[in-house]
């Protein structure tokens, strides 16, 4: 068992809580039973997992499972447990893994794809990623300038689903556009002064929805590249809506207008 901060196996995991230490090891944090469940249901490639003789005694399965899948195992004290977690009170297990958000061309078919550009807060991340899975999104990009798709933060909001949809970082949205383009993807972008509203697009087409920054939104250089360019109706006088709404109500037309198509036949 792992009873001291100063163990050098704790001391890199404590690293893991800022961005440039999971650069610089290419693992990130996986903090709490519900989030290594899931992680270990995808067969992630677990590097770590840190856990309490508690919640060892309470999780024999799911610590088996663990095992099966990560390069070390350890037990320790709840204090070593807290010093590796962000969270204040955690459940018992903290793991790492490895991480996986190289840039890649647009090569896969693509029925419903989510591009969301320099995107800042975590919550609206993870709200996002969340949305994106139980919408069925077959994949979803993030600029480098955004916030870490690995920050515990985005973890924990997206409540578990972080494992369940393909996600990558890109510098290059504009080339990854032009090659869905070429796919036949529509490309649907979310702009203030959009010419249509959201549920006129026909989103049975294969199609990619662009958001943008929370307070600028999309830059000029994307909302050159969309075919459409849509808008939310707002009353009351409210300016615009949280980007995670936004992308919620997008993605929930385009999952309601595929249903309808398959119960009509």
């Amino acid at each position: 068992m792992i009873t001291s901060l100063q163990n050098p196996l704790i001391k890199q995991m404590r690293k893991l809580h800022r961005p440039k230490g999971r650069r610089e090891q290419n693992l990130f944090l996986i903090e709490g039973t519900h989030l290594l469940e899931t992680a270990c249901s995808v067969n992630s490639s677990l590097d770590v997992v840190c856990c309490t003789p508690q919640w060892q005694t309470n999780h024999k399965q799911l610590w088996e499972k663990a095992q099966s899948l990560a390069q070390r195992t350890e037990v320790v004290t709840p204090e070593v447990l807290a010093a590796i977690a962000t969270t204040i009170n955690p459940d018992g297990v903290v793991a790492s893994a490895t991480r996986i958000f190289e840039d890649s061309l647009a090569k896969s078919p693509l029925s419903l794809g989510l591009m969301l550009e320099r995107l800042q807060d975590p919550g609206n991340l993870g709200t996002i990623i969340r949305t994106a899975v139980a919408t069925e999104v077959d994949q979803l990009w993030l600029t480098h300038d955004s916030v870490d798709l690995d920050n515990p933060k985005v973890l924990r909001a997206s409540a578990g689903e972080w494992f369940r949809v393909p996600m990558r970082v890109s510098d290059n949205l504009g080339a990854l556009i032009e090659g869905y383009k070429r796919q036949q993807v529509q490309v649907i972008g979310t702009l203030p002064q959009g010419n249509k509203t959201y549920w006129e697009i026909d989103f049975t087409r294969p199609t990619l929805i662009l958001l943008g920054n929370e307070g600028a939104g999309l830059t000029p250089e994307l909302v050159s590249l969309v075919d459409q360019q849509v808008t939310i109706p707002l009353g009351g006088g409210v300016e615009s809506l949280n980007v995670a709404i936004a992308a919620a109500l997008l993605l929930y037309e385009a999952k309601r207008q595929k249903q309808l198509t398959i119960d009509n036949g």
